[in-house]
């Protein structure tokens, strides 16, 4: 990126940052969630780091929070309320452990680690003991008075605690009280709360909060202090600013306990970088039982005379940082669409992405789904784009941030050929396709998806060794596989004597394969795992399927025109007989199907929807089905039941418009024990 590339990215991003931080903090209205307003603030504060003769006296860099609002009186702080440098991955939290024992000369260095709570930081000022004001940060420097709101909080003391003297000889520092004490903290709402909160808000017809933090803030901003008083907030105090003559902000906390204040729990002093990365895992498994909210954890230098000597740059102090949890949300900028070619041809567009750290990885793909999905987010080629990850989940773009666009983004348009082959799109459905069967992506993943657990269940055989073997033209399609040989696995990257023959001890096992199982392998268009069920019991062998009638496969359940067509399609073309001979060549064993099950259920259909107390969904599909009765995804005027339980979907909505029955769990449970006995 040039230096004049820098400079307009920083505007754009300033300007968004500054809308998103007046929506949250004047509006209570965020735009976007906190995870991906800290993404794009990570950004700007790296372009500035990396060109600082373009930081200027405005950016939000430069400043903490928003101004205090004209309602409530301005308050000075004795001492400005400075905010933290935000770290995202162990990458970055070891580049500022580096930065900060090089500086001072140390190998390592003690520091103190506290939880950082989700609420609204203020600071509290105590004359000869008693609590006369209490502050909201406001822009570090100047803040706003809601003592009247403070004094509602219990966990704040109205008079600091007098310690006794047994805690006097243990913390001599204490022994001379100052007149004028300043603490800061946080002030936040646990769990039980909150949620008991937005269900009474519930019942009185009221929007739920968004989150704790919004709930914290907006209390102590209210006029009237009964509002808050209603509202079970608590405070814990993480920083003593009055000077007793402490060493540590280890010894800080021990004087604000004695004092008579919650400290931040499950905080400690670690001595090494290790020990801090061994504790933020540790919290990060404990975050979601704990009775409050957190989003990460608070690193200061623990020494305050070394703290102190690092100084501060900007509006961070070097000594401190806080390492956020992996956020689900993060924004980066699209860089190219590619076209990905699936195992039926369905052609998919992936962002390819500026790679960004988001729940706990590294992401530069995500799914964009179809053409529809890229004209409902107005998505362009180069656009800054917020992407959401949550665990395992394929992380997707959900928004684009068009007021950081800078007139140079492309639109995006679908291609007409892939690999010479043209494409395009079936009417009725929103997916683009691709007609020429034989591209590799495609080939690969009709491969990957015949060795599924679903299909013929091939341990061992990933993605990247039928990538090699179809490289290397050692198969073309799955049926190949049965025909290698423990040489040909010994040519391939990563395989040994051990794991080539391992393979084929799979691959030979899978050689004898059960009918629906096998008809799910061939990738059948519009053919999944329950089709490929119904159309083994109804035809009981492979050769009885092949020569089906349209009429004999219209006459199975959930089979229409569009998914008959697609199997006599599929059976009339050579290249497919070939296949099916080839297996056989190669030894090949499809079982025979047992016949359907039949009962005092046969021929009924049923539907699930919503939550069952006394079994679940799976424990009722084997119920249905042991007594002959089919269990479907969808609601038709062919359905004979719905079984609803708690919280129902869509499906009871439909089945009510088409006159289907309805049973609640209890009277399906009292039809399967009559059916039973």
């Amino acid at each position: 990126m040039t230096k004049q590339q820098a400079a307009l990215r920083i505007q754009k991003l300033r300007e968004e940052i500054n809308h998103e931080r007046y929506l949250y903090h004047v509006e209570d209205k965020p735009g976007i969630s906190e995870a991906a307003l800290d993404s794009l603030k990570h950004e700007l504060y790296t372009l500035e780091l990396a060109y600082p003769d373009l930081i200027t006296p405005d950016s939000p860099t430069q400043r903490v929070g928003g101004e205090a609002l004209n309602i409530f009186q301005k308050v000075e702080h004795t001492s400005r309320m400075l905010s933290m440098e935000d770290v995202f991955s162990p990458e970055e939290f070891a580049a500022w452990y580096r930065r900060v024992t090089e500086r001072v000369d140390a190998k390592q260095l003690d520091v103190y680690c506290m939880p950082k709570l989700d609420g609204l930081a203020v600071s509290l000022e105590y004359t000869d003991g008693r609590l006369v004001r209490g502050a909201t940060r406001g822009d570090g420097r100047v803040g706003e008075d809601v003592t009247h709101n403070i004094r509602t909080i219990e966990s704040i003391p109205l008079a600091l605690r007098t310690p006794t003297e047994a805690e006097k000889k243990t913390f001599p520092l204490l022994a001379d009280i100052p007149t004028t004490l300043i603490v800061r903290g946080e002030v936040f709402m646990p769990v039980k709360a909150f949620e008991a909160l937005n269900k009474q808000r519930l019942e009185t017809g009221e929007a739920p909060f968004a989150n704790p933090r919004n709930v914290a803030a907006g209390s102590i901003r209210q006029l009237d202090a009964h509002v808050a008083a209603e509202r079970p907030l608590q405070f814990v105090a993480w920083d003593l600013i009055t000077d007793f003559g402490q060493k540590t902000h280890e010894q800080e906390m021990a004087l604000l306990k004695v004092l008579g204040f919650a400290t931040t729990p499950f905080s400690e002093r670690v001595t090494d970088k290790m020990g801090v990365e061994r504790l933020f895992a540790t919290v990060q498994k404990r975050r979601s039982r704990l009775p409050f909210w957190i989003d990460g954890m608070v690193i200061r230098v623990n020494n305050n005379d070394v703290y102190t000597e690092l100084g501060v740059v900007g509006k961070t102090p070097r000594g401190l940082i806080a390492w956020k949890f992996p956020a689900e949300e993060a924004t980066t900028r699209l860089v190219k669409v590619i076209w990905s070619v699936g195992r039926t041809g369905a052609v998919t567009p992936v962002a390819e992405l500026e790679p960004v750290f988001v729940a706990g990885t590294t992401v530069q793909h995500a799914s964009l789904h179809n053409m529809d999905e890229i004209k409902r987010l107005g998505l362009k080629m180069g656009d800054t784009v917020v992407i959401k990850k949550a665990g395992d989940i394929i992380p997707k773009v959900v928004s684009v941030l068009k007021n950081l666009r800078t007139g140079e983004e492309k639109t995006i348009r679908p291609p007409k050929q892939i690999n010479g082959s043209s494409v395009y799109r079936v009417e009725g459905e929103v997916a683009l396709y691709c007609d020429d069967p034989h591209t590799f992506e495609r080939r690969l993943q009709a491969i990957a998806y015949a060795v599924g657990k679903h299909a013929l269940d091939i341990d061992g055989l990933g993605e990247r060794t039928i990538a090699q073997l179809l490289e290397r033209g050692m198969i073309s399609t799955f049926v190949d596989l049965f025909g290698l040989t423990k040489d040909e696995l010994l040519e391939l990257e990563g395989f040994a004597e051990v794991s080539a023959e391992k393979l084929l001890d799979s691959i030979r096992a899978a050689r004898t394969v059960e009918l629906y199982r096998f008809i799910t392998a061939l990738g059948i268009k519009q053919v999944g795992g329950e089709t490929a069920r119904r159309l083994a019991q109804a035809f009981l062998t492979l050769d009885v399927l092949r020569q089906a009638s349209l009429d004999d496969l219209l006459a199975i359940q959930d089979v229409g025109e569009i998914v008959a067509e697609a199997i006599l399609t599929f059976f009339a073309d050579k290249e497919n007989q070939n296949l099916l001979n080839t297996f056989r060549e190669h030894g090949g064993v499809i079982g025979a199907a047992k016949g359907a099950t039949t009962g005092k259920l046969t021929g009924k259909t049923f539907v699930l929807t919503g939550t069952l107390a006394t079994m679940t969904r799976p424990e009722a599909k084997t119920a249905i089905e042991r007594l002959g009765g089919n269990v479907t995804g969808s609601v038709s005027k062919a359905t004979t039941f719905v079984i609803a339980g708690t919280e129902p979907g869509s499906k009871l909505a439909k089945a009510q418009a088409l006159g289907v029955p309805v049973l609640n769990e209890n009277q399906f449970s009292a039809m399967l024990a009559s059916l039973s006995t």
